[in-house]
């Protein structure tokens, strides 16, 4: 293919899994995947090599980019087939995230595989909204090893009904299984239109193309990193059960366009659940270089080919089974792109920003149900400050990094559970000082209508996100209830008139010796 041809080809497979993103958004039954589009679309070839993503998650994305291919070779593939998939240990994140992954054959011949992955609010855990403050991935709930839940295009009905049995809102979740099965769907449709005129060799050879030069943008923007090697250590606050100031360490090792991230010096793996295993701290190391690529780069395999990762089994980002991991596909993936950007901060000065909120601000809440009280789950992520750059100051109250979804928005939080939401505002002031300020985080402040189970987990209630060239670090988040000050990371039942508050942190500033940049 010549230029032109080969951009066309990798702006279709693009589309694809924009369509496949519509498909899935629209006929979701939740808000979480419905409105706050927690969900992600990708396609792989037939070695399980990522070939495109829609703009979605990164930590879903870059997850699925590094285990697609330890998946798919161990399945047994035919024509009609639908895995589903949740193991963090076996190509997942977190239990809540799950995977439904499809074939695409031609003639017989399987060429790739379109995938998608969604976050349920309720995956059987025993605490409402599926993210508990555990110890072990059991207490997490409903665990699913690569599993086919259509086989040769017919759904294991009895599948289904044992995973959707498991949850409280059985309706809810079959839905929303069935929206993750119709994207595939679309996706194998638009793929084998776009096969078509190609043939399958043609079809074979522009994806290898595709991911060549992916490899080659990726090798000179990487050029562009002085080499040497560059250390930072950024902390995880706690992991809800006492262990705190958990380090993430973090070494590059960077010579002529390849660069190796090494976590030897990384906290062991913790009682508490802000675990996760290597495929998401790949997917943090694979978001902050992909930043460094120019806007063209194919999101494909081809692009991660300079870089290399190593980290010590049984440490905090290389955790080993049973351990609890709930919270560390949001939290401590965020951290570990604190860690990765602040030593590369060393190495391309001026290119780097200071730290955001680092934080998802995850809060889970809902009720089992029972003695005429209707059994609801409901889960969102809060943004926060995003940090300062050379360039400009932080974005107010936004989503950083490693998520990108939207909020809900009250109307739909109102309409669906006994929640009032009393105020949802900027964080005035949180963002760091410096020549360019960090941005302020958010306030968002609810009101029970009825019993409830919360959980929080956060971060960045101790340790602040740190400033840049003498900037400012911003404000650490704080969590209220009727404002009484919460730790970090709590399950707490609240009664009807209870106040939540949660303050989400700032991001820090970049630049001293000049004013504040408002």
């Amino acid at each position: 293919m010549d230029a032109v041809d080969l951009s066309i080809f990798s702006s279709r497979l693009d589309a694809v899994c924009d369509e496949m993103g519509a498909v899935l958004q629209r006929a979701a039954f939740s808000p979480n995947i419905r409105d706050r589009l927690d969900f992600s679309c990708a396609i792989f070839d037939a070695q399980g090599r990522l070939c495109a993503q829609a703009a979605h998650i990164p930590v879903h994305l870059g997850s699925m980019a590094y285990a697609m291919r330890d998946i798919v070779r161990h399945i047994d593939w035919q024509a009609g087939d639908m895995v589903i998939v949740n193991d963090p240990y076996l190509g997942g994140t977190h239990l809540p995230d799950v995977t439904v992954i499809a074939p695409l054959f031609v003639a017989g011949e399987c060429l790739g595989y379109v995938a998608n992955r969604a976050h349920h609010a309720d995956i059987g855990a025993e605490s409402p909204g599926s993210m508990p403050l555990s110890s072990t991935l059991e207490e997490e709930g409903l665990v699913l090893p690569p599993t086919k839940l259509v086989v040769a295009g017919e759904l294991d009905s009895a599948l289904l009904e044992q995973i959707v049995g498991q949850v409280r809102s059985d309706a809810t979740g079959r839905g929303d299984f069935a929206a993750q099965m119709s994207a595939n769907r679309a996706g194998l449709g638009r793929l084998a239109e776009l096969i078509a005129p190609l043939g399958k060799a043609a079809f074979v050879s522009a994806l290898a193309q595709l991911n060549d030069y992916a490899e080659r943008l990726a090798r000179t923007a990487l050029t562009a990193i002085p080499d040497g090697d560059y250390a930072f250590v950024d902390y995880l606050d706690d992991d809800g059960l006492g262990h705190t100031d958990l380090a993430i360490a973090v070494k590059l090792r960077v010579r002529a366009g390849e660069v190796s991230v090494d976590f030897e010096g990384t906290a062991p793996q913790t009682p508490g659940n802000v675990n996760c295993p290597l495929s998401v701290a790949a997917a943090a190391v694979y978001y902050v270089f992909r930043c460094l690529m120019p806007p063209q780069t194919p999101a494909s395999a081809g692009s991660f080919r300079p870089l290399t990762l190593q980290a010590p089994e049984g440490c905090l980002v290389n955790a080993q089974r049973p351990a609890a991991v709930a919270a560390g596909n949001v939290e401590t993936s965020s951290r570990i792109v604190d860690a990765v950007m602040g030593a590369l901060a060393q190495a391309i000065p001026g290119r780097i920003p200071a730290a955001s909120h680092g934080s998802m601000n995850n809060l889970a809440m809902g009720h089992a149900g029972g003695a005429g009280v209707p059994a609801w789950d409901y889960y969102e992520t809060i943004g926060g400050g995003m940090g300062a750059g050379h360039a400009g100051g932080g974005l107010d109250g936004v989503q950083t990094h490693m998520t990108n979804t939207r909020n809900t928005p009250l109307e739909v939080l109102e309409a669906n559970y006994p929640v009032r939401l009393r105020r949802y505002a900027l964080r005035s002031g949180s963002g760091g000082a410096g020549q360019r300020r960090g941005g302020d985080g958010l306030i968002r402040e609810f009101e029970f209508l009825a019993p409830a189970s919360v959980t929080l987990l956060t971060e960045r209630r101790t340790h602040a996100p740190w400033g840049l060239e003498g900037g400012e670090a911003g404000q650490p988040g704080i969590n209220r209830l009727n404002g009484e000050p919460l730790p970090g990371k709590i399950r707490l039942n609240v009664n009807v008139g209870d106040v939540l508050s949660i303050e989400t942190p700032g991001g820090g500033g970049f630049g001293n010796g000049g004013p504040r940049d408002e």
